[in-house]
């Protein structure tokens, strides 16, 4: 959620700071707005409600031609998404402008203090009320901003990663995060900051991604202090190469994000599997696995712990883990999970799942998790994240950058890492037969051939996809592996399309859910030919009788379906446990063109935002 840019250099702000919002995009957000400190001394801040294109409308013939500068883009959290609310916000005295990114759980108090000695609001954001604290601070104490900055954030109770500038300081920007992500770039003679990476990829490959409780202090031509917010002493600065390229954020020839990300899973998944299948097959290698061997052979209990899309993988991986390490798996959405006082020892392990690595839930669970002294292993798309440098280990899935809000691509790394660690776990515990290890490690490597085999059916799904546009509800089923594919695909159509689905285990449609059942509430039901495809024909019957179209997802030439579905889409045959990597592919792009059809912007999907940093 919410996108901060910033820049000192010797180059102009402005074009540096738009480009960064617009690459900035897909993380979701609903107004921009830019502060720049000009060559003459001035401090100019320009705002706009809905999309940087906006912004930009509204800078036109605005004096932005400073070498100093901060951008942001809002997801609203306190007040409405307009002008007023939107970032940068200033001080009262207008020589402070402030980027924050979190939410400041003690704002109420801190304003009514603020209102109580005179200062005046403009807005009805809990940043606002920082940057008015910060200059308060200041200006009572007569401190430099440095140190009002610091004792500011000492104060606060929340989340945040911030960027402010002053009007009288071009030479300066100060920048600090908590529970909040925020990495700085360091090119020849200027600086850049950002919420991720993207922002930087082409004017520099040298990156500092800050850590919590830190503080920085960029000053032009001089060396980059880095603190820590609890005792101020320096912190190691660690200088990191991110390895992404333009190309890579760029849609390469296709119409949006979205529908580059669902082609480039046979890729992907290539990445994501590379070095981890070895020895002909025979054997699984996860250096997560490797370096904590002591672990997982000792461990009782695994507890899975994820939002969103990374639930559904989550839910996915408790059965490969039930079936192939035979151990209790439990799976907790970590929002929940820290609200819930749960029951961990050390001989229990936390997987916790996470494409952005920075999705605050997921965060605070880690933090729960290590303090009740658990082992928490990490599974995150994002090298320097937060996630994986807050857990005990963990793997990457390896699958690039993913620019559609809706997930695609990470959701199946995320799977075939769940798979790998089920194998290399099971492996080590010997609870997994040489033979089985070698059948699925076979069908994983041929996976990106399969997948290549499934976008095949893309036409046939366009096509499909103008009986279903007008539909208002779907109902989405599988059994076994695929429950967790149907919620899968039932979000993926609500994300982008604003069709409400549901997905349920398709023994439970008829514990309620059958009573939505008529022509106007078709299924998608997923029945490959698995151990419970008999039972769900039961329940494709048990929607026919009442009347409900049927689109079944079913395995190539197993022809028994079409007799009773209206419409039947072909997948190939895989082991069971990878069947839901297979059957998810055509549920992205049966929600995909529903969308198109409806005229939605499927990359940016309203309300919704990538990388979910606040509670």
């Amino acid at each position: 959620m919410c996108g901060i840019v910033g820049y000192l250099g010797h180059r102009q702000a402005y074009n540096i700071l738009i480009s960064g919002l617009h690459r900035l995009e897909y993380r979701g957000y609903d107004s921009a707005g830019v502060a720049v400190v000009n060559d003459d001394g001035s401090l100019e801040v320009c705002k706009a409600k809905g999309k940087v294109s906006n912004l930009e409308q509204a800078a036109a013939g605005v004096n932005l031609t400073g070498h100093l500068g901060i951008a942001h883009t809002r997801w609203a959290t306190h007040g409405e998404p307009n002008n007023i609310n939107a970032h940068p916000h200033l001080s009262q005295d207008g020589t402070l402008a402030l980027v924050h990114n979190g939410t400041i759980e003690n704002y109420a108090v801190i304003k009514q203090m603020l209102l109580d000695n005179g200062v005046e609001f403009t807005s009805e954001t809990d940043t606002e009320v920082l940057v008015q604290f910060i200059a308060y601070i200041r200006n009572e104490n007569g401190c430099t901003l440095f140190e009002a900055v610091t004792s500011a954030l000492r104060q606060v109770e929340g989340a945040f990663a911030i960027g402010l500038i002053e009007v009288n300081n071009p030479d300066t920007l100060i920048v600090a995060r908590k529970a909040s992500p925020l990495v700085i770039g360091l090119g020849d003679g200027e600086t850049f900051i950002a919420s991720d990476a993207t922002p930087i990829v082409g004017y520099t490959d040298k990156v500092i991604y800050l850590k919590d409780n830190e503080i920085a202090l960029i000053k032009r031509d001089e060396e980059l202090q880095i603190l820590d917010l609890t005792d101020f002493h320096k912190s190691d600065i660690d200088i990191q190469e991110i390895k992404l390229s333009l190309a890579q954020l760029e849609k390469g020839g296709y119409d949006t994000f979205m529908l580059k990300e669902i082609f480039e899973q046979p890729t992907t998944l290539r990445d994501c599997l590379r070095g981890r299948i070895v020895e002909e097959s025979s054997r699984i290698k996860l250096s997560g696995v490797e370096l904590n061997r002591d672990v997982f052979a000792k461990c009782k209990r695994i507890v899975l712990v994820a939002c969103g899309t990374s639930w559904h993988a989550a839910l996915i991986g408790k059965r490969l883990l039930q079936d192939f390490c035979n151990l209790p798996v439990e799976v907790e959405y970590a929002s929940e999970f820290r609200y819930s006082n749960p029951y961990l020892t050390p001989d229990d392990v936390v997987i916790a799942i996470s494409q952005s690595g920075e999705t605050a839930d997921t965060l605070a669970a880690i933090q729960l998790a290590r303090q009740k002294g658990a082992f928490v292993y990490g599974v995150c798309n994002v090298v320097g994240a937060s996630i994986p440098r807050n857990t005990d280990s963990g793997t990457y899935i390896h699958v690039g950058p993913e620019i559609g809000v809706a997930s695609t691509k990470a959701f199946t790394g995320q799977v075939t890492v769940l798979t790998l660690l089920a194998l290399a776990v099971g492996q080590l515990r010997g609870t997994v037969s040489p033979d089985t290890v070698k059948e699925i490690a076979d069908g994983l490597s041929s996976l990106p051939e399969t997948i290549e085999e499934v976008l095949k059916l893309s036409p046939r799904i366009k096509e499909l996809s103008n009986i279903f546009t007008y539909a208002r509800n779907f109902l989405y089923l599988g059994r076994g592996y695929n429950y967790p594919t149907a919620l899968e695909g039932a979000l993926k159509l609500k994300e982008i399309s604003y069709i409400h689905a549901e997905g349920y285990p398709a023994a439970e449609m008829k514990h309620g859910p059958i009573a939505l059942i008529d022509q106007e509430m078709p299924s998608v039901i997923i029945a490959p030919s698995d151990s419970l495809y008999d039972k769900v024909i039961s329940n494709v019957q048990q929607v026919k009788s009442r009347g409900g179209h049927v689109l079944a997802i079913v395995s190539k030439g197993n022809t028994s379906m079409d007799n009773i579905a209206d419409y039947c889409l072909d997948i190939p045959e895989v082991h069971e446990c990878l069947t839901p990597i297979v059957a998810s592919i055509p549920l992205q792009l049966l929600a995909y063109y529903i969308a198109i059809n409806k005229g939605k912007n499927v990359d940016m999907p309203r309300n919704l935002a990538k990388s979910v940093t606040v509670e």
